[in-house]
């Protein structure tokens, strides 16, 4: 982040942050990792405060912040946590052989704003019991190419508000993804044109289906069949199809589950090989894909991703890009302690094994690299004295994971939502 040529690749202007200023580029980096729930101005005083500088106001941090550019923080995870991960061969894999990884999207919150609107567009919304319009909401659609072994966002896009979420998906696989990947796809992206899309690219897939999905999986809902069947399909519109370059047919494999509540899953995936991709391993390879859905529960709650520190489109994206640097930074720091705790219950050789399995506890974790993030990425002090510190922290207080009972998912009310975050919830950054 100290290089010049980064500095060059990531400014809006080559005259800018070439005097030398209390927030220069390194420093209005760092700042913006160090995202907080308190206000810009308390934080611009802890720095200056820390570092013994002169004082700055929160206008300074603004109109510096307008010559950043979010991809700084782009690169950053790409060549400091995708690159560094991936160039050794100690990452995990699925049965040795496949990047586990999921797509999906997720609605964000933005601020009110002329400049963000024109950017990212509104949403209309309703009161809920007709369909009268009320008003509307800046908002964007965030997509995330997810590595759910590894814990790391291997790509993310914030995209439009009415971005088409398979859109941002073939954009991730176009850009990211490779022959040894496995994807795992919840049912909004089960069509013939991205299950096509990732044949003809080589990429194998497990994708849920919904009950008004293909013909094959409407008969296994309705119980005919077998649990594991080989079909062929072929495009509702095969004009279409021809015009965007998809094949005449598509041979897939359909499994069906029971899950522990009782209800019925229709699985379409590539794996064609019964013998070596049994039907009951997809309810456990399939439960793996929750790990996306906890990674931007992350986002918005442990790292408060929608209270954004600016009101400018491009302070919204360097936000976002920001906080997926930090998640992937969590992971990789984290990644030693929680070989330990798995230990505690996986080596027979400990004398005081734990009951359940254990984690590092992410408000522990985060909280510790936001108060140490200067020192990691700034400071000379040095770095493996850093690590035992920071891991020491780690290992306070981790999470146990119990196995519970399988339930059907069921909507919160506003009120326990609105009594969460005001009595229970407790800020880590």
């Amino acid at each position: 982040m100290s290089s010049k040529e980064f500095k060059e690749d990531h400014r809006s202007g080559k005259k800018f942050f070439k005097r030398d200023r209390v927030l220069t580029f390194y420093r209005l980096t760092l700042l913006i990792l160090q995202k907080s729930v308190k206000s810009t101005q308390l934080i611009l005083n802890e720095f200056t405060s820390l570092f013994d500088i002169k004082p700055v106001t929160n206008s300074a941090f603004t109109q510096a912040g307008c010559h950043l550019l979010h991809t700084a923080f782009i690169e950053l995870n790409k060549k400091a946590i995708v690159d560094v991960l991936y160039g050794e061969e100690g990452y995990k894999k699925y049965k040795d052989k496949y990047r586990l990884v999921s797509i999906d999207g997720s609605k964000v919150i933005l601020p009110y704003e002329k400049d963000i609107i024109r950017e990212f567009g509104a949403i209309s919304y309703t009161n809920g019991k007709d369909s009268e319009i009320l008003g509307s909401k800046p908002q964007a659609t965030a997509s995330v190419m997810y590595d759910v072994l590894n814990n790391i966002a291997i790509d993310s896009i914030s995209g439009y508000s009415k971005a088409y979420e398979v859109d941002l998906a073939e954009e991730h696989l176009s850009y990211a993804a490779g022959s040894n990947d496995l994807v795992l796809l919840d049912r909004n992206y089960t069509s013939y044109r991205f299950l096509s899309y990732m044949k003809m690219r080589g990429i194998d897939f497990v994708s849920r289906c919904s009950r008004k999905s293909f013909k094959a999986a409407q008969e296994m809902f309705e119980g005919k069949g077998k649990d594991s069947q080989i079909e062929t399909l072929f495009p509702s519109n095969s004009k279409e199809a021809k015009e965007l370059g998809l094949p005449a047919e598509l041979k897939v494999r359909f499994v069906r589950l029971k899950l522990d509540t009782g209800e019925t899953e229709i699985l379409v995936t590539s794996l064609m090989d019964e013998d070596l991709y049994i039907t009951q391993d997809f309810k456990e390879l399939y439960n793996l894909r929750w790990s996306i859905e906890t990674f931007y529960a992350t986002l918005k709650t442990r790292l408060t991703l929608e209270n954004f520190t600016g009101k400018s489109a491009e302070s919204v994206k360097q936000d976002f890009y920001a906080a997926i640097y930090i998640t992937g930074l969590e992971s990789i720091l984290t990644s030693g302690v929680n070989k330990e705790l798995e230990e505690k219950i996986c080596n027979p050789d400990i004398k005081k094994r734990a009951k359940n399995r254990q984690k590092v506890n992410k408000a522990v974790s985060f909280n510790a690299i936001k108060n140490n993030v200067f020192d990691l990425l700034y400071s000379e002090t040095d770095i493996n004295t850093l690590v035992d510190k920071l891991e020491a922290l780690f290992r306070m207080n981790p999470n146990c994971v119990r196995k519970k009972p399988k339930q059907k998912r069921k909507k919160v009310s506003l009120t326990k939502i609105i009594n969460y975050h005001k009595r229970v919830k407790k800020v880590c950054y």
